[in-house]
Parts: C-alpha cells; structure tokens; sequence
C-alpha cells in the first residue's frame, strides 16, 4: 500500500521499503492512475535495511537473488551461530512487474493470457481465479459442463505440480534416481496436458464465458501415473536416510501456522484443514473433498500432504472426466455483456494453495485487478519453520515451501 499507492500508515512498525524499487523517484507510486509508466531514474536510495543480528560469534551469510539454476530471484539473509540459523530475512519483490497495472485499460477477454502468466506453474489457478471474477462482475453464469471441465484441468495442474516438488524434495537428500523418476511421470503429464489444451502448462482452456478441451483426459494414464507415483514415495521413505532428514527438519507449528495464516499443503501440513474446494466451490454440483491433513508440520509432512493429494488429484480426475460428455468441447467464444462498473470475485483452491482475484470494469474495461497468491501468505512462514535449525537444512526446508516469486512479487 505505501510502496505503490502511497498510502502510509501510521504508527507502523517496520516502514521500510518492500516492492519499492531503490532507483524509483520520490514520490512515484506506480499503481496511482496518474503515475507515469516509465519515470526518469535516480540515485540508488540506499541499502536495504536490514535488521543486524549481533553477539559472540554471530555471522551473516548471504545467499542470492541470483541462484545456480533455474531458480528466480530472492536474497536471503542468515544471522548464523555455528551451523544453527538465529535468524533468516527473505527479501523479495526483485521480480515485481507490475502486473495489476498492465491488466488496466485491457477488454475482459483479453485479461487471460496475462492471468496465466501471474506465476507461470500456476496458469491454470490464476486464469480461473481472474475467469470466475470477471464472470461474477459481468453476471455470466457457470454451467455444470463449464464447471467440472475446469475443475479437471485445475486437478491436471495439482498433479504434475505435487509430482514434481516430491521429486525435488528427495533430490535435495541426495536421492536423485527418485527425482529422475518424477520427472518422467511429469513430462508424460506435460505432453498429455498440450493434447487437452495446446499448451503442457495447460493454457488456453479457460476463459469467461467458456471452457474448452480438445478432448478429455486420458484415465489409464492419469491412473498409472498416480500409481507409479505411490511407489515411489514408498520407495524413498523406505530409505531410513532419506527418512531421518525429512522427520522432524523445520517444523512449522499449528499455532505459528494460524498465526500467520498459511494456505494450501504448507497450512495442511501443519494442521489446518484450509482447502477452497470444500470452503467456496465454484460450483455446487461439484464433488466435496476429504482436506489431507498431517500434524507434525515438518518437511516429511509437506511431502506426505503432496503424495497424497496427488493420489486424491488422479481419483478426482477419472471422477469428473467421467461425468461430462466425450465431446467435451464448447463454443469458443462467448458475448460478453457490458456494464458501466461492476466488480467481482474468484477464489479458488490452487496447487500451492488458496487464490483470490477481484476484478472492477468500467466502461467494458478492466479498471482494477487485485491479486492474492498464496505464496504472499507462506513466504513469511519460511523463516519462523527455519528458527533453530542448521544452515544445510535451508535447500531442503524451501523447497519444501516451494513458493512462487513471481506470484508473490506480482
């Protein structure tokens, strides 16, 4: 609110700067309707302020924002003693791209293609999210045929999400023939999403008023895959070495967890059975969900509520694509009405967690777009599950967060 609207609040009691960039002029706050899109640069306004950890043998080590891989940008900030981490500080926003602005001025249908690509593994999530919103605003109903459709592509998108973090997180042990594995399944998952859609990431299935798959999804391999899956985990759990580093490593507890308000397998993980499927289904004819749920709130609970949501995923997919009819293509694009100003809002239960858009059109026109990606709720409970633990845990408890930059950084 402050860095890009301006807005200050009073009495706050960490004012310093977030997503404002350090080469912004004063007073430029970009999501103002009079901001100019391109400002004149400045001075670097100074190190970000981070708060020093001091005492005996107490040390910092920084790690990024630019990482080996393919990984995107954040600085994290460790106060160290030892080996056991006092203190963790990400600092994120390096890929802030002014997303709600760029959706400004733009013609509701044309909103998708930039949903989608709000955080790249979540396109299917996103457009959804913004779809629901836009229909909601411009009083379009969602048929049941429209609704399963979506919810099977949404299912698509958890699976070979979850498939492909178990992966990670075991190769992050030092288990790389259980990653190399996934990774298989994930890419047969890939090429039978771009035979649904046209595209692996599953894009361009969802719009406002329509839904549309070249066909229906494959059932004997969504089934295969989720069986081949289910040994595997078996398989790396059964190695007591990859066992003992998951158990126990960054535990997330369900007080801190409610505090903070974690969503999706990282608030499941630790207790909370936070699932938008069961809390605000899109649609009421859909299929009520058991939330999975593990207690202990560590990186091998993270796991389990992957595993298992996966299985649940790949029930829910033969269940849905069942119901609907084999020529499971609709009209490729609908009127959309128009209205002077209106407003709407699409949650949905996304991969990593719960997604929200809200939308206001003027005019025909999108004049706001507000975005909530789980990430922006989970990102801060990185460091408080990080307290009292050593320093080569941290690759493995985040990935076992896994959350979106780009989602959060917007």
């Amino acid at each position: 609110m402050r860095d890009l609207f301006g807005l200050h609040p009073i009495g706050h009691p960490l004012p310093q700067r977030l997503v404002r960039h350090a080469h912004w002029p004063s007073g430029y706050y970009p999501m103002r309707h009079d901001a100019a899109s391109a400002p004149e640069l400045v001075e670097d306004e100074g190190a970000f302020p981070f708060l020093d950890v001091t005492g005996d043998g107490v040390y910092e080590i920084p790690v990024g924002p630019v990482h080996a891989g393919l990984i995107e940008p954040g600085h994290f900030r460790f106060s160290v003693v030892g080996e056991t981490i006092l203190r963790m500080k990400a600092r994120l926003w390096f890929v802030h791209r002014g997303i709600e602005k760029l959706f400004e001025g733009k013609a509701p249908h044309d909103g998708v293609a930039l949903a989608e690509r709000i955080s790249g593994d979540t396109a299917v999530g996103h457009a959804l999210a913004y779809t629901l919103a836009v229909e909601q605003a411009l009083g379009i109903g969602c048929s049941a045929q429209d609704a399963w459709l979506r919810a099977t592509v949404l299912e698509l998108e958890r699976l070979h999400n979850h498939i492909a973090d178990l992966g990670a997180i075991v190769n992050d042990v030092g288990y790389g023939i259980v990653h190399a594995h996934t990774q298989t399944l994930r890419e047969r998952l890939l090429r039978h999403n771009q035979s649904l859609t046209g595209h692996r990431l599953l894009r361009g299935a969802i719009a406002p008023g329509r839904t549309t798959l070249r066909r229906l999804p494959d059932l004997d391999l969504v089934r295969d895959v989720a069986a081949e899956v289910d040994r595997i985990v078996a398989v790396a759990l059964g190695n007591h070495v990859v066992a003992d580093r998951l158990a126990g490593t960054s535990p997330l507890g369900l007080a801190d967890a409610r505090r903070i308000g974690v969503l999706g397998y990282v608030a499941k993980a630790s207790g909370l059975a936070v699932d938008a499927r069961n809390d605000h289904p899109f649609h009421l004819d859909l299929p009520r969900i058991d939330p999975v749920v593990e207690s202990s709130g560590d990186v091998l609970a993270r796991l389990l509520v992957r595993a298992r949501e996966a299985q649940q995923s790949a029930k829910l997919i033969t269940t849905l694509a069942r119901s609907v009819p084999s020529r499971a293509s609709l009209p490729a694009e609908q009127a959309l009405p128009r209205a002077d100003s209106t407003r709407g809002l699409g949650i949905v239960e996304g991969w990593r967690g719960t997604i929200v858009q809200r939308v206001e059109i003027t005019g025909g026109l999108l004049s706001r777009v507000k975005i909530v990606d789980p990430s922006f709720f989970n990102w801060p409970a990185l460091p408080v599950a990080l307290r009292d633990t050593i320093v080569p845990d941290f690759p493995l408890t985040n990935k076992s967060f896994n959350q979106s930059y780009a989602g959060n950084d917007l």
